[in-house]
């Protein structure tokens, strides 16, 4: 397909001597026209002249078409020796003769109209169709085919993210480490004095809704430099080929613009470890475009002044090739923040809401460990949906709580009734997790029991937060927390004699613990410290594939291990029924209290727990 010289671009010769040969053509054909015209020996005139001139004699002869009259004449007149007219009907020719006016007949000219009359209809026509189509192969993902293998980054300048360093928090170091990043790109000769150079590459980890998209967007906003963003997957086309043009593409387009950023978000979608489904096949598009881009981040100098950005929550399935140094030669953890960084967070979110002055963002950073930037920013959120739904003026610490639970446990099912039979189990089961978690040594802090449904399945709710950031876990904290979780079975053996479906999320979430306590951290005397846990075990680029076989062991030792699980549920089950069967009156008198008041909150439950016999430490 030809393609028009664009703006600003020199002809060639051949162009040239073409666009002059048509100039040349066209002001010949209208020379020639003219000349013509000027040399025609017809002349039009009226139908009455014509008549006249018939009547008198000076027309020897008379051509007859279908609408038009043409007479030689005797003697020209000037150059003209032939008269045309239009014919007139002859009772109209009668009638306007006893006038003595000249007349004639005018043709109307309708070719316009006969043209249009066609070619609008086909001009809409072909409109429509090439909507249709163009829109049809955008859904498709082909895209148009002149730029099919363009970059479809988005490309930002500082003024146009609104996100800078300040809107960041609770992810210190990370942010201390691409702030680094923005000074290179702006004062480079700084680092370079002593013979530093930018990095190429800075890889962001960590898990989803930690603030890795966001510390981008701050990077675009702080630097002042073109900011390419693309999403991993965008890289992948329907077409074989398409992703590393895609690759090249925008590596060219940051050389152009450079000082640039280029940030892919989802690294994981476009570095997936080669070879990580053997025998599979279907792979080779993805592939191609992986060794795109390893040769891209080697192909360019550093001194450029482009650097990459790229964020993942699944390092562990990237390809080894581009982790090495020279590629991606930092990762940036970006993590759950702790206690502090989540006041941070709570800080910058609660500045768009009202908040009663009596409220401590350090309590709700307290009853929040483990929520992600994301959790929280949606915590504040919901926060504020319930005091508005109750009218309140401000924000308060219930609405926080409130906001927690939904979040944690569901949204209130109150529409979910329950007969009298099934909520005094409920009520029992419940009060079983609160009593026994209240009874072991430094176990976490109880907050809230209740036993309004929540959620898809849940008929009642125990929350237990605890008091502090914890990053080790010790034999004896993990086995409180599988007793904790089969005190509600217990409660129900022990109270109605049998058991019932309601255990089956807790027994589902202890048999995880015992499994990991046995096989992932060698916490089995017998068995000893060995890892049998065969996901962790798997090559490196294997690790993501389903289909692997597991990590093979003797069928003796599969036994061992299935004994050492089973075991270790059954002790601990003891050990909550032990408890429970010493605080039977506790029990009841705290499921009463709560089948009548249906939650109870951190107060009652101390109020009503008095007398409740707590397990010595070393039981």
């Amino acid at each position: 397909m030809s393609r028009l010289p664009s703006a600003g671009s020199k002809l060639s010769p051949r162009q040239s001597w073409t666009l002059a040969y048509a100039v040349v053509a066209t002001l010949l054909l209208f020379w020639l026209q003219g000349v013509l015209q000027g040399q025609a020996s017809t002349e039009t005139v009226p139908y009455s002249q014509f008549e006249q001139a018939l009547a008198e004699g000076r027309i020897t002869e008379v051509a007859i078409s279908d609408q038009t009259l043409v007479g030689r004449l005797k003697e020209p007149v000037g150059n003209k020796s032939l008269w045309l007219t239009v014919r007139v009907e002859p009772d109209l020719a009668a009638w306007l003769d006893a006038y003595k006016v000249p007349y004639s007949r005018v043709i109307e000219r309708t070719w316009l109209r006969d043209l249009l009359s066609w070619v609008l209809p086909s001009l809409v026509f072909f409109g429509l169709w090439f909507f249709l189509i163009r829109r049809m192969v955008n859904q498709q993902g082909a895209g148009s085919f002149l730029n099919i293998g363009k970059s479809h980054a988005k490309v930002y300048v500082m003024r146009h993210t609104g996100v800078t360093f300040a809107d960041v928090a609770g992810v210190d170091e990370a942010k201390q480490e691409l702030m680094e990043v923005v000074e290179f790109l702006k004062h480079p000769a700084d680092f370079a004095r002593l013979g530093a150079h930018t990095p190429k590459g800075v890889l962001l980890v960590g898990p989803p809704g930690t603030g890795k998209t966001l510390l981008a967007k701050a990077v675009a906003g702080e630097a002042g430099v073109a900011f390419f963003s693309m999403s991993g997957s965008e890289f992948v086309e329907l077409f074989v080929g398409v992703g590393a043009a895609r690759v090249r593409d925008l590596f060219e387009q940051a050389r152009k613009t450079a000082p640039a950023i280029i940030f892919i978000d989802e690294l994981d979608a476009l570095g997936r470890a080669r070879g990580a489904f053997p025998g599979w096949g279907g792979h080779d598009e993805k592939e191609q475009t992986l060794n795109q881009l390893l040769a891209e981040m080697d192909g360019f100098d550093s001194a450029s002044g482009v650097i990459i950005l790229a964020a993942t929550n699944r390092p562990e399935i990237l390809d080894p090739a581009l982790l090495r140094a020279g590629r991606f030669d930092r990762q940036v953890l970006v993590d759950k923040p702790d206690k502090k960084g989540r006041l941070d967070i709570l800080n910058v979110h609660a500045q768009k809401v009202t908040l009663d002055p009596q409220l401590s963002l350090d309590a709700v950073a307290a009853i929040t460990p483990g929520f992600t930037g994301a959790d929280l920013a949606n915590l504040v959120n919901e926060a504020a949906i319930v005091a508005t739904r109750r009218q309140a003026g401000s924000v308060t610490l219930a609405d926080f709580t409130a906001a927690v639970e939904r979040i944690v446990a569901g949204l209130e099912k109150r529409s979910r009734v329950l007969n009298p039979q099934e909520r005094l189990a409920v009520a029992h089961h419940e009060m079983g997790h609160v009593l026994v978690a209240l009874a072991l040594p430094d176990s976490d802090t109880v907050h809230k029991v209740s036993i309004v449904a929540r959620g898809i399945g849940a008929l009642g709710y125990t929350i237990q937060r605890p008091s502090e950031d914890r990053y080790l876990m010790t034999q004896d904290e993990l086995q409180r927390k599988i007793c904790v979780l089969l005190g509600g079975r217990a409660a129900e053996k022990l109270v109605f004699g049998h058991t019932s479906t309601g255990a089956a999320d807790d027994l589902s979430k202890a048999t995880q613990i015992a499994r990991e306590m046995v096989m992932r951290y060698g916490m089995d005397e017998e068995l000893g410290c060995v890892s049998h846990d065969s996901q962790r075990a798997l090559p490196y680029a294997m690790a993501d594939n389903p289909f692997t076989p597991p990590h093979p062991v003797s069928e003796a030792t599969q036994q061992k291990l299935d004994a050492a699980i089973a075991a270790l549920l059954a002790n601990n089950l003891q050990r909550a029924t032990r408890i429970l069967t010493t605080n039977r009156a506790v029990l009841a008198r705290c499921a009463q209290a709560l089948l009548k008041a249906e939650t109870l909150d951190a107060d009652a439950l101390k109020a009503l727990t008095t007398d409740l016999v707590q397990e010595s430490a070393g039981a």
